[in-house]
């Protein structure tokens, strides 16, 4: 590299074509680098502390290089303990600041709650803030890669709940700080429904560009449109309570997401993205059993349903084309539950599955009943029949623990939760009386079929409910290339 500023290397070494390099923080299994490397990035590495999620980034974006290198990267690495040079160096880069141009990934907002503004604004004035810091906290390590790796642009993404956490707004905050870095930062809402994700997952994005790079923030036009429940235009209601003028008095840094029409695409909705696969019968005929599930099974695309554009989407992604089928459609073992979730309606939640479950109950009571078998109210008897109906939590203080999918809609969001069960995502086909599959929730969240997750079905499930939709992540990172090739998005 010539002597010339590193930032100015950088945007001239991409404005004249050449792949933005990226460097993926709390990557998980990779949601935001593939819909990075879909639209033109290089991906040099991601940084995530679970074993099995590290695992999945590695085989999925170094599946091809050597078994040296892809040791490297299935590494799980804490932030708190890894120096962003001593990274480079085990990526194979000798500077830190030479090897990335664009960071992106997010803190957990729960990691905020130890730092606050204060802290933030210290380690602006004083980049040895970082490393004084003694309870090493998530964000404060974000902002020292960001100052060791210099990128000429990142992204930071994260829950709604960011702009109102605590009182405070975390992504004005961080704007505050990466202003006094030399950034221009802006932050905005996303919804996933309308990017052609058949989910609606409302997510907080900020984009940053370095000042020299003279580009304006601006967030992807919308390509797809739905209504969207009532409960959404809620939490974006109290998220946006925070949204105020910054103590510098120069006004907020959030701006309004571009706003879709009813002239665009309709929403994708879960049947176009689900049909084609396997329909699931055997746990209703007692071939299922307890235990965990293993990705070793060819499940091939149903040749009766026709492959929506969605659906061939995922089957045909370059680099992840699954093939004749996949081998992830598997599912809980739930044998109480099975009847109930044949009687739901679509968009029944739990107080409708629990009055379900007390009327099939008392069916069987009175089944029982003619045949003189009966047991006795309040007897051990009665209560052992009545735990294999209905289920034990209050319909009053979990009413949204269950749902049932509506096939003509587009998922509701998809939660890391899954990993411990799958409740909220009832299949809206009651002949399969079922939740979904890991590869039911990989479609609805946008992964190609070719993409691999790592582990059994519960780390597969929490891999994929953790993750940004890669094709949201892909309608951001075009939106950001245009911008550091010095291009527009009008037309």
């Amino acid at each position: 590299m010539s002597s010339e500023p590193r930032d100015r290397y950088k945007i001239r070494r991409i404005r004249n074509g050449a792949e933005p390099r990226v460097l993926d923080l709390f990557s998980g299994c990779g949601g935001l680098s593939l819909g990075f490397l879909s639209t033109g990035y290089k991906i040099i590495g991601g940084l995530e502390s679970d074993p099995i999620a590290a695992k999945s980034y590695a085989q999925n974006f170094f599946g091809s290089a050597s078994a040296a290198t892809r040791v490297v990267h299935a590494k799980p690495r804490d932030i708190t303990q890894t120096d962003p040079k001593d990274l480079a160096a085990e990526f194979g880069f000798r500077r830190a600041e030479s090897c990335v141009d664009v960071i992106i990934g997010g803190p957990p907002c729960q990691a905020y709650a130890r730092v606050g503004r204060a802290k933030l604004r210290e380690v602006a004035e004083h980049p040895s803030a970082f490393l004084k810091d003694a309870r090493r906290n998530l964000y404060l390590r974000y902002l020292q890669y960001v100052r060791d790796f210099q990128p000429i642009a990142l992204l930071m993404e994260n829950v709604p709940d960011a702009l109102n956490y605590g009182g405070h707004n975390i992504a004005e905050e961080m704007c505050e700080v990466l202003d006094r870095m030399g950034y221009v930062s802006r932050y905005s809402l996303l919804n996933a429904v309308f990017y052609g994700v058949p989910q609606m997952r409302e997510r907080m994005f900020l984009i940053a560009y370095c000042r020299q790079l003279g580009a304006e923030v601006r967030f992807p036009k919308p390509t797809h449109w739905v209504q969207l429940p009532r409960g959404y235009e809620g939490t974006r209601s109290v998220a946006l309570k925070t949204v105020q003028p910054t103590l510098f008095g120069n006004g907020s840094n959030y701006v309004a997401a571009p706003q879709p029409t009813e002239r665009l695409l309709p929403a994708v909705c879960a049947k176009d993205a689900l049909e084609d696969l396997a329909k699931i019968t055997t746990h209703l005929e007692g071939k299922l059993r307890r235990g965990a599930r293993h990705f070793t099974e060819l499940s091939s695309y149903r040749n009766s349903a026709k492959p929506t554009h969605y659906a061939e989407l995922m089957r045909n992604w370059v680099g992840f084309e699954g093939g004749s089928g996949v081998v992830d459609h598997v599912i809980r073992y739930l044998p109480r539950d099975y009847r109930i979730f044949r009687r739901m309606r679509a968009g029944d939640q739990y107080p409708e599955a629990h009055e379900h479950a007390q009327q099939l109950f008392h069916e069987h009571l009175e089944l029982l009943r003619e045949q003189g078998k009966e047991p006795h109210p309040g007897s051990p008897e009665y209560h052992r029949l009545r735990k294999q109906f209905i289920p034990p939590y209050d319909p009053g203080k979990f009413p949204n623990k269950w749902r049932k999918m509506e096939a003509d809609q587009p998922a509701r969001t998809l939660m890391a939760h899954l990993g411990k069960d799958g409740y909220s995502h009832v299949h809206y086909d009651s002949d399969q009386a079922r939740t979904i599959s890991v590869r039911e929730a990989a479609r609805l969240q946008s992964f190609p079929d070719g993409f691999r997750f790592e582990g059994t079905m519960n780390p597969a499930f929490r891999q994929i409910g953790n993750a940004v939709p890669p094709l949201l992540a892909a309608a951001i990172a075009r939106e950001m290339l245009r911008a550091m090739r010095g291009g527009s998005n009008d037309g």
